[in-house]
C-alpha cells in the first residue's frame, strides 16, 4: 500500500492508502520504494532538536509528520508570531521540504488547520478561532477512522455539526473521545505534550515539596538555577547561547521563556537578570511543582587575557546587545558590514552584533553615502549626455538646483548574476544642492547605447 506520494504522483492520480498493484496499472513506470517508518521518526526527531535550538524551549514530536511548538514567549525573537511561521517554513523549502504552519490558541486547532485549511500559513487569533475550525472536517479531530466514518453517516460531516450535538448522547455512543477532541481543538481542555530534550544539552532542575507562584520566589530560585547551571558549564568548558527557563504547574500545564545571549557566557548575574526581566510574563496557574533550566545552544568559551600594565579595557557591550535583543527581537539587532560586489545595493550585509571584525572594506577612491535606500528612487533631470552631471533634478515633488557636482562613477553589471546584467550600466554622480545637502544618483546606462540601460536617472543614496 502506499503511504506517501510526491507532488508529481499525486498530479496522476495516485495518493496514500492506494494499493501499490492500483498503482503500478495506472503508472507503469512508476517508482516504488520501501517506507522507513523508523528512518522517518528519528528524522522528525532531529528535525524537532534543530527547532528546540532555534524556535522555542517546548517542542513535542507528531508522528508522522508534525511538530508541535509552543512558541509562547519566544516569538519575539524572530519579529513575531508569523515572523517564526514564515521562518519555518523558509528554512525547511531550502532543503526541499514542503511545510505548513499554523499558529492557534489550542494545539488541537493548530492541528487540524495545518492538515485541513485552506491556507498554508496562518495565525488564529482567539475571537477568531472557533469561525476558524468551524468547517473543518471531523477528521481534523484526530478521531479514529471507524468513528469518523460513523459520524458521516450521521450527516455529522464538519466540526460545527459535531459541536451542536448534545454531549451527553454523543459520549452514550462514541465515547468520551469525540468530546474530548472538541474540547481541546477549542482550548477549553489543555492537553499535555512531553517536551523534545536535546541529547546533550545541559540543564538543572528544582523540585518544590509545596508549589510556589509568587513573583520573587520564583526569581529566588532562578538565579539558584542560573548558579547551578554555570557550574555544569564550566565544568563542560563552555558558554551558553540560549537559555531555556520551564516551569512545570500542578495542572499539567508547562510555562516557559526564553533568552539568548549574543556570545557565549557564563556570567551569573548577566543570565540571572535575562530571565527574571521575562518572568512577569509567567502564569503560575496554582502553584509550580517544578522549574527546569537548560542550555539547549551552547558555545566553547574562549580565554581573555587580563592585564595589569594601567591599559583601558576594551568596552564589553555584550550585556546591553542581550538586554535589547531580548526586549525588541534577536533579528532586529545587527551591524552593517562589507559583502564582496560592485553593485551598491549588493555590497551591504547584515552580521550579528558582536561577530568578529571582518577584514573586507569598501573602496576609499569613491565615497559611499551614509544612507543607501533599499531600492533606488526615480527623478525627473535635465542633463547633457554622455558624461555630465543633472543641471536639476525634482525628487519626491520638490525641484533641487545642482551647485556641484563630482563623477561619473562608472558600475558595469555582475555578469555572473545574470544575463540581463551582461550589458548593463549605471553612472554614479555625487551631486550637492543649494542647500548643501548631498546625493548620490545615477543614470542607467551609459548615455549613448540603449542596450546598456533605459537612460533614466534614480536616486539611489543620502550623504550626511
Amino acid at each position: 500500500m502506499i503511504t506517501a506520494a510526491n507532488a508529481a504522483a499525486r498530479m496522476t492520480g495516485l495518493y496514500a492508502g492506494m494499493a501499490v498493484t492500483q498503482a503500478q496499472a495506472l503508472v507503469p513506470d512508476l517508482l516504488i520504494m520501501d517506507a522507513e517508518p523508523q528512518a522517518d521518526r528519528e528524522g522528525l526527531e532531529r528535525l524537532a532538536v534543530w527547532s528546540l535550538r532555534r524556535y522555542a524551549p517546548i517542542i513535542a514530536v507528531d508522528p508522522p509528520d508534525g511538530l508541535m511548538l509552543d512558541i509562547t514567549g519566544a516569538a519575539h525573537a524572530h519579529g513575531g508570531v508569523m515572523g517564526v511561521l514564515k521562518d519555518v517554513v523558509t528554512r525547511l523549502a531550502q532543503v526541499e521540504t514542503a511545510a505548513r504552519a499554523v499558529c492557534a490558541p489550542a494545539y488541537g486547532a493548530a492541528h487540524a488547520l495545518a492538515r485541513y485549511g485552506v491556507e498554508p500559513l496562518r495565525a488564529i487569533d482567539p475571537l477568531q478561532l472557533p469561525d476558524a475550525i468551524a468547517d473543518l472536517p471531523i477528521a481534523a479531530l484526530r478521531l479514529d477512522q471507524p468513528v469518523v466514518i460513523a459520524l458521516s453517516k450521521l450527516g455529522l460531516d464538519t466540526i460545527a455539526d459535531l459541536e451542536a450535538m448534545p454531549r451527553a448522547s454523543l459520549a452514550l455512543r462514541f465515547g468520551s473521545m469525540p468530546g474530548l477532541r472538541l474540547d481541546q481543538a477549542y482550548g477549553r481542555v489543555s492537553e499535555p505534550f512531553e517536551p523534545m530534550t536535546a541529547p546533550e544539552r545541559i540543564e538543572v532542575e528544582w523540585r518544590f515539596a509545596e508549589p510556589i507562584g509568587a513573583p520573587e520566589t520564583l526569581a529566588r530560585y532562578t538565579h539558584k538555577l542560573v548558579e547551578s547551571l554555570c557550574q555544569q558549564l564550566e565544568e563542560a568548558g563552555v558558554g551558553a547561547r540560549r537559555l531555556d527557563l520551564r516551569f512545570y504547574r500542578v495542572d499539567n500545564r508547562i510555562e516557559a521563556i526564553r533568552a539568548g545571549l549574543a556570545k557565549p557566557s557564563r556570567d551569573r548575574k548577566q543570565m540571572g537578570r535575562l530571565l527574571c526581566d521575562r518572568i512577569e510574563t509567567v502564569d503560575p496557574g496554582f502553584g509550580v511543582e517544578k522549574m527546569l533550566l537548560a542550555a539547549p545552544l551552547v558555545e566553547p568559551l574562549g580565554l581573555r587575557s587580563i592585564s595589569h600594565l594601567g591599559e583601558t579595557p576594551m568596552p564589553d557591550v555584550a550585556a546591553l546587545v542581550d538586554i535589547l535583543g531580548n526586549r525588541v527581537g534577536e533579528e532586529r539587532l545587527y551591524r552593517v558590514a562589507a559583502r564582496e560586489s560592485d553593485i551598491p545595493e549588493r555590497s551591504v550585509t547584515r552580521i550579528p552584533p558582536m561577530s568578529d571584525p571582518t577584514l573586507l572594506r569598501w573602496p576609499e577612491c569613491w565615497p559611499r553615502p551614509a544612507r543607501l535606500f533599499r531600492r533606488p528612487e526615480s527623478i525627473e533631470t535635465i542633463a547633457l549626455l554622455p558624461d555630465h552631471p543633472p543641471v536639476h533634478f525634482v525628487w519626491r515633488g520638490m525641484r533641487r538646483k545642482v551647485k556641484r557636482a563630482d563623477g561619473p562613477e562608472r558600475i558595469y553589471g555582475e555578469w555572473h548574476v545574470s544575463d540581463e546584467e551582461w550589458l548593463s550600466v549605471r553612472d554614479y554622480f555625487l551631486v550637492e544642492d543649494e542647500t548643501g545637502a548631498r546625493y548620490w544618483v545615477f543614470r542607467q546606462g551609459d548615455g549613448v547605447d540603449s542596450a546598456t540601460g533605459g537612460q533614466g536617472w534614480f536616486l539611489h543614496g543620502l550623504f550626511g
